[in-house]
């Protein structure tokens, strides 16, 4: 990150050049503004059966049993776009009518989140789907918006084919930079509901909050 100097609605100078640098490519603006990947916190072990085994860091911050954890199933799906994304069920009410698929912040990956999704499902009553973004967790390539987009699609087959759940059992929950891939599956598949949380307006936006029009070269433009 270039050094500070005078600063513009919360960005010095030199971290807007840095930001906006030519030519303006919005995948590249984008990336630098909503994707934060963190050190992998997580691995996935194949044993020879066959079988997948979840194995947490300590940066996890794992709060629950080595029961649970076997609990939780972990695997890779293949995307359109060619990379290899992580993806994990939580079962937390096998007789639950819905299954969440949730599209997770943009600076955590699985192995952060699973604890917490043991828990929402639990107080709910539902179960939980996820998935990691390219370049985040185990997942391949590297993060961008249209890779966003191919990432929750091979997530929505997978639930639907591998674990035979209808659409009208699904209710897509977005987190930040998750609710970009969750409005985009819910404009093209029938599901049960859509819950945004902390939604993003626009990539520029989340620079310029104050920005009241649309660019050209604006990512995320919902």
């Amino acid at each position: 990150m270039p050094e500070q100097g005078p600063r513009m609605n919360g960005f010095s100078i030199s971290e807007l050049c840095w930001l906006f640098c030519c030519p303006p490519c919005p995948g590249r603006i984008a990336a630098k503004l909503a994707f934060l990947p963190p050190e992998p916190t997580y691995s996935v072990q194949t044993a020879a059966d066959g079988t997948c085994s979840l194995h947490l860091s300590e940066r996890a911050d794992w709060q629950y049993s080595q029961r649970e954890l076997d609990a939780v199933e972990v695997f890779e799906t293949r995307t359109s776009r060619g990379n290899r994304v992580g993806c994990m069920f939580v079962r937390c009410a096998p007789n639950s009518r819905y299954t969440l698929l949730f599209s997770h912040g943009n600076a955590v990956d699985l192995g952060q989140m699973c604890g917490f999704y043991i828990g929402l499902g639990s107080r709910i009553n539902c179960n939980v789907f996820s998935y990691d973004y390219s370049g985040y967790g185990i997942s391949s390539g590297k993060p961008s918006e249209k890779n966003l987009y191919a990432d929750i699609e091979a997530a929505w087959h997978v639930l639907r084919t591998k674990y035979g759940v209808a659409p009208e059992s699904v209710i897509l929950y977005g987190q930040s930079i998750g609710t970009v891939p969750t409005v985009d599956l819910a404009s093209r598949y029938e599901c049960a509901a859509v819950i945004l949380h902390s939604p993003l307006m626009s990539g520029l936006r989340v620079a310029f909050p104050d920005t009241r029009k649309t660019y050209c070269f604006d990512a995320f433009p919902r």
